[in-house]
């Protein structure tokens, strides 16, 4: 899985040497899918091997929209986590869990669910915009008490940042939607802390960037390594479908400079999504990238790239638990460079995945058939 440009810089020479080792404070997935039933099962180990905690997301069927049914989601995560890995990978994973809002979501229900630490935050999907979003907000104008509530308690809000509307082009639907509906949220509710998700553009990495302190953005391993080109290369390519879509070249450029840049508005969230074969290749795949199998590596992969593995600790590591207003972790994990072979083999073209049904799950992960520089070692 190539990358449709070149990335910049080498991580090569100095002390980055193959056989090199980075340690990093544990690191926090801020946006991941772990689905349900036998699908959770086979990929939740993958998302708790490098990472802490993360940020699940709710959009199953039925979503996510009460207390009750929040918790009930956490057992299954680590009871799924206990049965594939063990009974210490599910003590050392924390998922935290958040609220599908929908137009009829009683806001005292939510309040609950966030002073019992069920819900970490909710999480805001235009109606449509993605997958199992049909249940969500068609105008934010019909939620006002909710995101009042959200703002009065300090529960952070996160956005799908996309409009619906079928007159906007899809590849314009981000900007737009920051235009119409992010900008006058914030002015509205300038005490709400947002966190746009998975963003794509150079105008969202723009608009975070100068934004208020209760404005923070996720940005994916795989927005940093394709733009829209990678969908078409050879024909089409369905595990390259995501939304919000890659975008231009010079989106991709603009994502790199703010993931590396430093700055505490922009940390790591994977948005990793995994939909079985039958689903990715069908007459109306479904949209999602699965990397939570290499990650962490992906993303060194970049800041390698762009010179900057000084700054993937605070990307990974430190800034999305200080916005959370979370504790720093204990732990460490350590990656290690490794020499690329132009005719070695490449990582799996096709995972298959236990899931206690008996039949295994059959994934394909980003970057499948490639090589990567970095490999996580220890966890």
């Amino acid at each position: 899985m190539a990358s449709p440009a070149e990335h910049g810089s080498s991580a090569g020479g100095g002390p980055w040497e193959p056989g090199t080792r980075l340690t990093l404070r544990r690191p926090d997935d801020w946006h991941v899918h772990l689905r349900d039933g036998a699908l959770l099962q086979a990929v939740v180990g993958h998302t708790a091997r490098p990472f802490a905690r993360a940020i699940v997301m709710p959009n199953l069927r039925p979503p996510i929209t009460t207390a009750a049914m929040g918790a009930a989601y956490r057992q299954r995560i680590l009871s799924a986590l206990r049965q594939g890995a063990g009974e210490a990978a599910a003590a050392a994973f924390t998922p935290l869990m958040t609220a599908y809002l929908t137009e009829s979501i009683d806001p005292d229900e939510l309040e609950r669910g966030h002073s019992e630490g069920v819900f970490t935050a909710a999480k805001l999907y235009p109606a449509g915009a993605t997958t199992n979003s049909d249940a969500g907000v068609r105008d934010l104008a019909h939620i006002p008490r909710v995101l009042e509530r959200m703002e009065r308690i300090g529960m952070p809000l996160l956005i799908h940042g996309e409009v619906t509307d079928p007159a906007v082009d899809i590849f314009d639907r981000e900007a737009v939607f920051i235009e119409r509906h992010l900008q006058p949220l914030l002015q509205r509710h300038p005490g709400l802390k947002v966190v746009l998700e998975h963003i794509t553009t150079a105008e969202a990495a723009a608009f975070v960037a100068e934004g208020p302190s209760t404005l923070a953005a996720t940005i994916t391993p795989h927005h940093l390594h394709i733009n829209r080109n990678a969908l078409f290369q050879g024909g089409l390519r369905p595990d390259f479908y995501c939304l919000p879509v890659a975008k231009r070249e010079l989106h991709r450029q603009a994502l790199r400079r703010a993931a590396t840049s430093g700055s505490p508005k922009f940390f790591l969230g994977t948005d990793s999504a995994p939909h079985e074969r039958h689903a990715k290749e069908s007459a109306c795949g479904c949209a999602g990238i699965y990397n939570a199998p290499y990650a962490i590596e992906s993303y060194a992969q970049v800041f390698g790239e762009e010179g900057a593995l000084e700054q993937l600790e605070g990307f990974a590591s430190e800034y999305g638990p200080r916005f959370y207003g979370l504790p720093l972790n204990q732990g460490q994990i350590t990656l290690e460079r490794r020499a690329l072979d132009p005719d070695g083999p490449g990582l799996p073209a096709v995972l298959e995945l236990p899931n206690g049904s008996g039949t295994p799950t059959r994934l394909v992960p980003f970057h499948a058939g490639d090589q990567l520089e970095w490999a996580l070692v220890e966890a």
